[in-house]
């Protein structure tokens, strides 16, 4: 496939984060992109508003005339995995011949004549390669960045530079994506068992990132969480492992402390020294993060102080530690965790931030498998919150499986003041609370509450946010 061939695409799960960034990409080369998702969501809605034809039921009539009607050659279709097997768009246009590639083919072929840095990890890849790439877009050098969030200094899951940037690509390891790239610079956040519905077992999860730095360029390098090397450890590979964390490891972010509300913190690495590096970001984990993206910054060329000067400027990612409402009365975070030490993580950072403030948690489960596979892992962690309550299983690709509900959690959690609401009753239980801080926690639809509880809040306290 060339891209240069490409006039038309189409994708089949448009309003993915993942799919949605490669969808503006193609429109911001002069595509005509079109595409199809089960449900609008405010994501599908920003893409039609830029442009982009979007249809929300399965139905081959609804593929626009510019796709079907068009010479093959010069149409290229998108796929995400999470489309079921009997999807009859999928199907029609895989039985009529056309180009039908997978997401992560796709990034495969975008960055397979470019210098990339890949960014993979079971937690924490969103976050870091956004950093990477917010420091090197505000950079003479710049970058092309494909990234599974939505960065709150550019309200988009995509950043276009000059031809010859290098490519920030978050690598995925649902379906084993990472393992069609071949990036020059591999960071490794984390490696613990996820998707088991796909790799099986610890041992499988483990393999495939092995695999994934294998891939890396015999003259670059890769960077590993200081966490997680013992699971890389043995994994021979051309290019030179090197170490990063906080407060360990061969590059290190040290004397964290908390100023003005923002973390600050050293950072020793790469022959340089940089102090009072300041983080606009909550968590001990983003923190680490941080570490990573000034390691390949400073790998890439760019000076100590534009470096420090950028993170300065970093706003996030949406749904990651996102602070909705801040009043003296109550604060509003919604985070994106769905897995247990995703929430571990979480409520630390939490507890570092507010001490002695009364913290309730809404936990949305994301998966019947991952509910499965980790209900001793989410019970015991959300365990520690001051009051829980757990909502319905979000099935996204899933067909229930039997026993497997928001209970089984329930049954687990050591907190008697926890207990299931559906999303009907939530914003009365929130009316039940007294919490001091409130918490949205998870990767299915809950972001779609995220608005009614802050309004709900807002009216609660009075307050102005701030």
């Amino acid at each position: 496939m060339r891209l240069e061939d490409i006039h038309s695409v189409y994708l089949v799960g448009i309003g993915g984060i993942g799919m949605s960034a490669l969808a503006r990409w193609f429109h911001h080369r002069g595509c005509f992109v079109a595409g199809y998702d089960r449900v609008s969501t405010p994501l599908t809605q920003k893409l039609e508003a830029e442009g982009l034809v979007i249809h929300y039921e399965d139905s081959v009539s609804l593929i626009p005339e510019k796709i079907l009607g068009i010479d093959k050659s010069n149409v290229l279709v998108i796929y995400t995995p999470a489309i079921p097997k009997d999807h009859k768009e999928y199907n029609h246009l895989v039985e009529e011949g056309y180009e039908v590639l997978k997401r992560s083919e796709v990034l495969g072929v975008i960055t397979s004549s470019q210098y990339a840095i890949g960014v993979a990890g079971t937690h924490g890849k969103t976050t870091t390669s956004s950093i990477i790439a917010h420091i090197l877009d505000q950079s003479d050098k710049g970058c092309n960045a494909f990234v599974g969030g939505i960065m709150t200094n550019t309200e988009s899951n995509l950043i276009v530079g000059d031809k010859d940037a290098p490519v920030v690509v978050e690598a995925d390891e649902f379906d084993r994506s990472f393992l069609r790239l071949h990036p020059n610079i591999a960071v490794v956040t984390s490696v613990d068992p996820d998707h088991l519905d796909i790799y099986g077992d610890d041992a499988s999860v483990k393999e495939s990132f092995g695999e994934y730095i294998k891939k890396t360029n015999a003259s670059g390098k890769i960077l590993v969480n200081a966490n997680a090397i013992e699971k890389l450890n043995t994994v021979e590979t051309e290019a030179e492992k090197i170490t990063y964390g906080l407060d360990q490891g061969e590059i290190q972010g040290s004397n964290l402390r908390v100023e003005d509300g923002a973390f600050v913190f050293d950072y020793s690495g790469v022959g340089t020294d940089i102090k009072d590096v300041k983080l606009h970001l909550p968590g001990y984990h983003n923190v680490e993060n941080t570490v990573a993206a000034i390691t390949v910054a400073l790998w890439e060329g760019l000076e100590p102080d534009e470096i420090k000067n950028s993170i300065g400027t970093y706003k996030g990612v949406k749904r990651r530690f996102e602070y909705i409402l801040r009043t003296d009365r109550v604060t509003f975070i919604d985070d994106y965790a769905h897995h247990p030490s995703e929430i571990q993580a979480l409520l630390k950072s939490v507890r570092f931030l507010f001490p002695g403030k009364k913290v309730l948690t809404i936990f949305q489960p994301h998966l019947f498998t991952r509910t499965r596979d980790f209900v001793d892992g989410f019970a015991e962690e959300l365990s520690k919150s001051d009051e829980l309550v757990l909502l319905p299983i979000y099935p996204a690709r899933e067909l229930p499986i039997e026993g497997v509900t928001s209970q089984m959690i329930l049954d687990r959690v050591s907190n008697a003041n926890s207990e299931i609401v559906e999303k009907e009753n939530l914003i009365e239980r929130i009316g039940q609370s007294n919490a001091e801080v409130v918490l949205t926690v998870g990767a299915g639809d809950i972001d779609q509450l995220v608005p009614k509880v802050a309004e709900y809040l807002r009216k609660e306290v009075n307050g102005v946010e701030l």
